[in-house]
């Protein structure tokens, strides 16, 4: 074991303030957006760090991250995290890259999340993205943190394939079809009743905890027919975005999907769970009307100062190369619209998420944003072809609490569609 320096309180704070390196925070995602993981009197991670988990170490992926999250080799690296242990093994990894200069921090626990005049940073709505040890507890019928209810649905979200829902799922999940909650032939929300009906025969009310997660089965554009079936886990973003406007007070996306609970170590389950259908949904549909607009509305979002509306597809579609679906013929943008940049095509969202599908540190996602102009005191609608990446892209400004954010639900599908619509080609010119 190799003797790293170890740096106090005090001197992480000067470093800190200085800005004079980078800080990593090594304890489990969930930590770095607020869970207290091993029952710390609160919550949150160091500000400026940047999360890089110790377990992504075990993957050869991991040694982008840190290029990705521009850790440099010649600058002072701290790292920190729930012990020593921890600390000291991920400092020596980075050694072994040849990182120059790096310490640990030991004190974290002890005295930074004693302190309560010591900062920490957090994912505002942190307790809307749970991580597997929570579902864990609520399936093993626990109290886990920040659940007051006493009245929870389990959701596997999936595209019309219920074999995958078949070939195992979290014990006791009910299977949930996304063409249920959007129409397959507009392939926006369904309307209040149908939402209505839906959602009561599924035993959800307004007011039941609904945690919903997918598949991610690395969908192949160019070899499949249908690529969102190998996309559950965007399905359910789809889904939570859907719930949440009907009116379902308290949605739960399980952060990584099935991948994150089954690299926990629990098992899936293959039996049938038969959902115990509610008499009334308890509330109007929608709940929350504002969190979906339609095609007048975005167009007023064009022109106006206050507002954006963001495309989250990939370059290739947003400069009309392809147009990113199979079942969609025109190519091009929404003249106006701001580059959102989801990733490769239209069933990935790299850029959004980790190597191991959670979502990525939400500064990042917020830095990304404000540098296209994109800012938490505008309205901004996100948009895809049809509402899946889009979903995703509301989620992560949702959870970091932006406060007027809401789904093009109509999206390139519903525009192009319309021949009076303009549409633009091409590399956008720079404003």
């Amino acid at each position: 074991m190799e003797n790293i320096a170890a740096i106090s309180t005090s001197e992480l704070q000067v470093f800190n303030e200085k800005d004079v390196g980078k800080v990593i925070d090594v304890r489990p995602i969930a930590a770095y957006n607020g869970w207290r993981l091993q029952d710390e009197n609160r919550g949150g991670h160091i500000p400026k760090a940047k999360s890089i988990p110790l377990e992504w170490t075990r993957y050869m992926d991991w040694v982008e991250v840190l290029e990705e999250k521009n850790i440099r080799k010649t600058e002072p690296v701290v790292v920190y995290g729930y012990n020593a242990g921890t600390s000291q093994k991920m400092a020596e990894k980075l050694l072994d890259l040849d990182y120059q200069n790096v310490s640990v921090y030991n004190d974290f626990v002890e005295e930074w999340l004693a302190d309560t005049n010591l900062p920490l940073d957090r994912l505002q709505r942190y307790h809307q993205l749970v991580h597997p040890e929570w579902v864990k507890q609520l399936v093993d019928g626990e109290k886990p943190q920040e659940y007051d209810s006493e009245d929870y649905v389990i959701c596997h979200s999936h595209y019309g394939y219920i074999e995958d829902y078949e070939k195992g799922h979290i014990p006791g999940a009910i299977a949930l079809n996304t063409n249920w909650l959007e129409s397959t032939e507009t392939w926006n929300r369904r309307s209040p009743e149908e939402l209505r009906n839906r959602l009561e025969s599924l035993g959800i009310r307004h007011d039941t905890t609904v945690v919903v997660y997918g598949r991610f089965s690395a969908p192949v554009y160019d070899e499949e027919r249908f690529p969102g079936k190998s996309a559950g886990h965007l399905g359910a973003m789809r889904s939570a975005a859907i719930l949440l406007y009907a009116g379902v007070e308290d949605v739960r996306i399980l952060n990584g999907g099935i991948t994150s609970w089954e690299l926990a170590g629990y098992e899936l389950s293959t039996e049938e769970v038969t959902p115990n259908p509610v008499d009334d949904f308890g509330t109007e549909i929608p709940g929350r009307p504002e969190l979906m607009i339609d095609t007048p509305q975005a167009k007023e979002y064009l022109s106006a100062n206050d507002a954006e509306l963001v495309s989250v597809r990939s370059w290739q579609e947003f400069i009309g190369e392809r147009s990113g679906y199979h079942y969609i013929e025109k190519k091009g943008r929404i003249p106006g619209a701001v580059f959102g940049n989801c990733g490769s095509d239209a069933y990935h969202m790299e850029n959004y998420r980790n190597f191991d599908h959670t979502m990525r540190e939400y500064q990042e996602v917020a830095e990304k944003w404000i540098e296209e102009g994109l800012t938490p005191d505008k309205k901004l609608a996100f948009y895809c072809g049809t509402g899946w990446r889009g979903s995703e892209a509301f989620w992560n400004a949702w959870l970091m609490g932006w406060p007027k954010v809401s789904v093009y639900d109509g999206g390139w599908y519903e525009w192009s569609s319309d021949p009076s619509n303009p549409i633009e080609r091409g590399e956008p010119l720079l404003k």
